[in-house]
């Protein structure tokens, strides 16, 4: 189905649903920039807002981790530029957990 195809409401609908999630997934990384949120239990969370977030930003989202140490942090860990949460295998995951576990 292409974009075409869908009436102005269902597009203002989407459009709404989309904008709503971005300001999730902000609100989110905000938390966690602060330490209101720990990296363990925002991976707990199994929904979209989490999984569709792509591991760099997450990453830089942390205190004191920006570009160049996430960027770093993806080599070490053997993680893509490219991948999101929900695409985290399981060893990945565990190696990021226990990373940022040793950090504190």
């Amino acid at each position: 189905m292409g974009s075409a195809n869908i009436t102005p409401s269902q597009r203002a609908a989407a459009l709404e649903k989309a904008l709503s999630v971005r300001r999730e997934r902000a609100d989110l990384m905000a938390t966690l920039k602060s330490g209101d949120l720990t990296l363990p239990a925002l991976l707990a969370r199994e929904d979209d807002v989490v999984g569709k977030l792509r591991v760099r930003r997450l990453l830089e989202s942390l205190p004191g981790i920006g570009s160049i140490r996430a960027g770093q942090l993806l080599t070490d860990l053997d993680i893509s530029e490219k991948r999101r949460v929900q695409g985290l295998g399981a060893k990945q995951r565990a190696r990021l957990l226990t990373l940022f576990r040793t950090m504190d």
